[in-house]
């Protein structure tokens, strides 16, 4: 960076800045927790020649933070993937269930909403369709910050529901599911060529609440790459011509991805085997009737605060999946 001639290349001088600062930042993370650590020993001595009960108790709680941000700093070094230090778009979309789908797709839209807030990340809305009576059939939007792929790529995959339906008078049981889907955004200069012949685009008017920000012009646009079947839609800005290039830039990063499955031979290196939307095939159980449990199918983890989950507190699942 301190080259005269850093800046004359200014795609490579920002990817070297943001390289520079995710560094930077880990490095200052390790050097303030190793600050901390060493001044609690210090007081540890203190407190061995003379004691003192409340001192104790503060070093003790001091110390649970310390090791939170320990085990936060070990999930930041497990992502060491080339795509997971990149921002990624989230997808979830309504499966078998109806309704209930539909409410469960808004429910898990919330947990990661929440879960976002928390990391200071920060969410666009790229596209949403609405359910008939609650909820979304689907709803996708980018998320920025650092390594938002490295978190969230093992969240894809099918979620399923169990609880007592707030949509059935008989006050039935109920299985819903919802599949999610996580891509990697990359660079603006992927080498990925896109022909106009390849592409059907709709446009339509944006669905969303009513009132002075209802959306009352045909801004929405849909883009299907008819070789793929790969369909993108957005619908977060006013204009059309905005619309478009998002989500040409939403599909140039969806055939990239699939050119390096293609090149890797492995589905399961970026994307993940897509399974089907429905009993069976679900990576996470979410149950809140007869008994309440969150558990992961791939690593056994269970945790009973169903509602401390749908708050958006995923990190225990995203440690034990990277781990």
């Amino acid at each position: 960076m301190s080259l005269p001639s850093f800046w004359d290349h200014k795609e490579n001088s920002e990817k070297v800045i943001e390289e520079f600062n995710l560094l930077k930042s880990s490095y200052q993370e390790i050097i303030s927790i190793r600050k901390k650590i060493e001044d609690q020993i210090d007081t540890l001595v203190l407190l061995e020649e003379e004691f003192d009960s409340e001192l104790f108790d503060i070093i003790f709680h001091e110390t649970e933070k310390i090791e939170e941000k320990v085990e936060e700093l070990k999930l930041m070094f497990l992502l060491s993937e080339p795509y997971d230090s990149k921002n990624a778009v989230l997808e979830i979309h309504a499966g078998a269930g109806g309704t209930e789908s539909c409410d469960w797709v808004s429910m898990l839209n919330r947990m990661y909403v929440r879960w976002c807030e928390k990391k200071n990340y920060k969410v666009e809305v790229l596209s949403e369709t609405l359910g008939e009576e609650a909820g979304y059939k689907t709803i996708s939007y980018l998320i920025k910050g650092p390594y938002v792929y490295g978190y969230l790529k093992n969240e894809k995959g099918v979620h399923r529901l169990i609880r007592i339906s707030p949509f059935d008078s008989g006050n039935r049981r109920h299985t819903s599911f919802a599949s999610v889907e996580v891509t990697p955004m990359f660079e603006d200069n992927i080498d990925i060529e896109i022909k106009e012949s390849d592409l059907r685009i709709d446009v339509y008017r944006s669905s969303g609440k009513g009132g002075q920000g209802v959306n009352t012009t045909d801004s929405a646009v849909r883009i299907t790459h008819l070789p793929t079947k790969i369909v993108v839609t957005c619908q977060n800005e006013r204009s059309q011509i905005q619309n478009k290039e998002t989500a040409l830039k939403v599909l140039k990063n969806k055939l990239y991805e699939l050119e390096l499955r293609k090149k890797e031979e492995s589905l399961s290196n970026i994307r993940g085997t897509q399974m089907e939307n429905g009993f069976g095939s679900q990576i996470r159980t979410y149950v809140m009737h007869p008994y309440s449990m969150v558990k992961d199918h791939r690593t056994n983890l269970e945790n009973s605060n169903v509602d401390k989950i749908l708050d958006g507190d995923i990190d225990a699942f995203i440690y034990a999946m990277l781990k």
